[in-house]
């Protein structure tokens, strides 16, 4: 269905007013078709210009990269404007890891348009992620886990291991933390996390109750199982942290509060994501060469959980040329592509085969620990839940951070919220 004039203008002034700019790659031969397609920040870290113009020379089409606003939420608020419009001005979108089930009525099935075993080689959790009602609607681009961090120099100090579970994590810090305020640093803390009421809270917590046996909010079929006493007992863990062996701060820190207390050399512990890595261990840095990074503890009944990130690239519904648009999002993200991300731009690939390659380990030897923990993330509720799916997460956040603050506890929280995500439910995600 086509837009009418009215719309159409309505969608460039969208354009104008929401998108950073737009930039034409490759001449266009006579014949040639452009192709759109929404990119990242369009900042130098952005490789997807850089791929989108290879896909042009090779193709001899042409490429249009649109530049979108840098914050996921204004960037979603965008496409769904422009796709609840059934807007053509963009063909290719690159997508967060928990908008598939969101965006899923809008977007092309690939498997229309691609090869049979065009998923074969990538994570298959990531690919589960992205098939909404059978319907394979985005391709992994690069991925993210949760990760824990942690001071080498410190355990090897105080002589003690790193940490497998939340328990022993716990004790460690506490004690660590003592004897560094006693040797004079009185801001040093045994653990930063993402505390903030915010997406990020939803990934920390997941990981929590996840990693006790307690499930992850909604199941693969749509049930709710967050109210059980193991999550509870999740989440009175991590509100017993605050104030302890994280700071009372720690209710509005994002991940680049807590990188910054660890890499100041503040902290002994740190969640965050493999991006911290290697700014961690960069020039400045007062920890460089001296962290360590392993999986995230578990709790007594349950094992190691980090919740997946990363990102995608769909093809709209209402692009004019579906089979280009999805040739280019399988180019981008093929492994020659994703290679030569992983050596310039360090992202981690969500093709197996390439945490065994010898010249990506060699410029990223980090990405051969981080292997293990990426082939077991647990993937948020989001595509099983659908458009309802920030709801769900706010809902969970919100309740997360009531205990934390000291507002409920543990017991009451997913007694709550399972009530809430129940009514959100009622009519099917």
């Amino acid at each position: 269905m086509k837009t009418s004039k009215h719309s159409h203008a309505a969608h460039r002034q969208l354009l104008a007013g929401l998108l950073l700019g737009g930039s034409a790659l490759a001449a266009s031969p006579a014949l040639a078709t452009e192709i759109a397609i929404a990119c990242g920040s369009g900042d130098a870290a952005d490789y997807c210009p850089a791929a989108a113009q290879l896909w042009a020379e090779k193709t001899g089409n042409s490429v249009k990269v649109v530049s979108t606003p840098n914050g996921t939420t204004e960037k979603l608020s965008l496409y769904q404007q422009l796709l609840g419009s059934e807007s053509s001005d963009v063909d290719v979108l690159m997508v967060d890891i928990v908008w598939p089930g969101m965006l899923g009525n809008h977007l092309a099935d690939l498997s229309d348009y691609l090869p049979e075993g065009a998923t074969d080689g990538f994570f298959p959790a990531l690919v589960e992620n992205n098939t909404v009602d059978g319907r394979l609607v985005a391709l992994p681009w690069y991925t993210d886990a949760g990760l824990l961090y942690y001071r080498k120099d410190l355990l090897e100090k105080y002589d003690r291991e790193v940490p497998t579970t939340w328990q022993q994590l716990t004790e460690t810090a506490r004690f660590i933390q003592a004897a560094e305020r006693e040797a004079g640093n009185d801001d040093f803390w045994g653990y930063a996390f993402q505390g903030r009421a915010y997406e990020g809270l939803t990934c920390n917590a997941l990981e929590w109750v996840a990693s006790h046996g307690g499930g992850t909010l909604v199941d693969g079929s749509g049930e709710v199982t967050i109210d059980n006493p193991r999550a509870a007992a999740a989440l009175d863990m991590a509100a017993s942290w605050i104030g302890t062996i994280a700071p009372d701060g720690a209710l509005n820190h994002t991940e680049e509060e807590t990188r910054g207390i660890f890499q100041s050399g503040n902290a002994l512990f740190l969640r965050n994501w493999p991006y911290v890595w290697s700014l961690a261990n960069g020039e400045g840095s007062e920890v460089a060469d001296q962290i360590g990074m392993a999986p995230l503890p578990h709790g007594p009944e349950g094992e190691p959980a980090a919740t997946l990130g990363g990102w995608n690239f769909a093809v709209s519904r209402y692009s004019e040329h579906p089979g280009l648009a999805a040739d280019l999002a399988a180019f981008i993200t093929s492994p020659a592509q994703q290679k030569a991300h992983a050596l310039e731009k360090g992202m981690n690939p969500t093709r197996e085969a390439l945490y065994q390659d010898e010249e990506v380990l060699a410029k990223n030897p980090s990405m051969s620990d981080l292997y293990e923990t990426l082939a077991n993330g647990v993937p948020r509720p989001a595509t099983v839940t659908g458009d309802a799916y920030a709801r769900v997460s706010n809902a969970f956040f919100n309740h997360t951070h009531q205990v934390l603050s000291g507002e409920l506890d543990g017991a009451g929280a997913v007694q709550q919220l399972g009530r809430e995500l129940e009514r959100l439910g009622r009519r099917g995600w």
